[in-house]
């Protein structure tokens, strides 16, 4: 996704505070260090992260090498158990969204995705498949028709699971209506001069589409190319969910968006039709279904963007979203 839409909860755990004998696994160069000291929440889990590496570190006998550099909510190491196993280990910041990503890949088991070996849910601690070469699809040199092939087969194989019984996923259609209410109050709030028409079509949307679903998944909800890497176990397999239960035809928009970015071209109109129909017959889904949710999930993150003071990148997502609502007929 293009940010993280909903908003955090106040962490479960209290951590004791303790020096870290390892300052060279908590770098300040590392994303999540530079992401989480902007918030309170953030600075005191990045207090607390040394500690919870060492006890997750001793308590599942691993060994622990230099931490990945990237994300901006979690911390990530390579690790080995006492079987040698090589995994990874992932200390995420608890927020809404993190909270689902361990009952997700559970009840994906192995198609699809990383297996999950442990789970530390009051600590935010998962142990995962380590992806080997570990590749991501963003940066295959394959061309783009054949990275879309190749995700929108990996996003049906995830849909294909069987939804958690125990209700611990949230459900697509109450998430977006909150979302339609932050759209309206944001618009209004923060007047930022965006095409009312089209913003009230997207808040519309993201209430209308969850209630006219066909069918209900384990959706992925961060179905970026960044999120798809090469492994050996299968050529390619999906990381890092925002997952919720819900329609299908909300996961494709990041995937569609960021690979090889249509909208680069001088008239990006022909490549979505084309790439949009592409996906939705690998999928079974109907392309302006899939463009309606395109709309839809574009204006919410324009006004989120708005809501950060970024105006001007939300009005691009809004261009790209009248573009879609046109081809999609709306």
């Amino acid at each position: 996704m293009a940010h993280t839409s909903h908003e955090p909860y106040d962490e479960p755990y209290d951590e004791p505070r303790c020096p870290d004998l390892f300052p060279d696994r908590f770098p300040d160069a590392l994303p999540v260090v530079g992401a989480m000291r902007r918030t309170p929440s953030g600075r005191a889990w990045l207090d607390r992260l040394p500690g919870i590496v060492r006890e997750i570190e001793e308590r599942w006998e691993l060994r622990l090498g230099a931490p990945f550099h990237g994300g901006s909510c979690s911390w990530v190491a390579p690790a080995a158990g006492p079987d040698g196993e090589p995994a990874v280990l992932k200390v995420t910041w608890p927020h809404r969204e993190a909270d689902g990503e361990a009952p997700a890949l559970h009840a994906w088991g192995s198609h699809g995705a990383v297996r999950l070996h442990r789970w530390d849910r009051e600590r935010g601690a998962l142990l995962i498949e380590r992806c080997d070469p570990g590749t991501r699809l963003d940066d295959s040199p394959l061309p783009p028709t054949e990275r879309l092939t190749i995700a929108a087969g990996l996003l049906r194989d995830l849909w294909a699971a069987p939804t958690p019984p125990d209700g611990r996923l949230e459900h697509v259609g109450m998430v977006c209506a909150e979302w339609a209410d932050l759209v309206q109050e944001r618009m209004i709030r923060l007047q930022p001069g965006y095409d009312p028409g089209l913003v009230a079509l997207g808040a519309d949307l993201l209430r209308k589409l969850p209630a006219t679903a066909t069918r209900e998944v384990v959706v992925h909800g961060d179905f970026n190319p960044g999120n798809v890497l090469a492994s050996e176990r299968r050529p390619w397999l999906a990381i890092d969910p925002k997952p919720m239960v819900g329609d299908p035809a909300y996961d494709p928009w990041p995937l569609l968006t960021q690979i090889d970015d249509p909208f680069e071209h001088p008239d990006p109109r022909p490549l979505l039709r084309e790439r949009y129909a592409l996906v939705a017959e690998v999928l079974g889904e109907d392309p302006a279904r899939l463009m309606a949710w395109a709309v839809a999930r574009g204006v919410e993150s324009a006004l989120w963007y708005a809501d950060h003071d970024e105006v001007e990148d939300g009005a691009e997502l809004l261009a790209e979203a009248r573009v879609l609502a046109e081809l999609a007929g709306l």
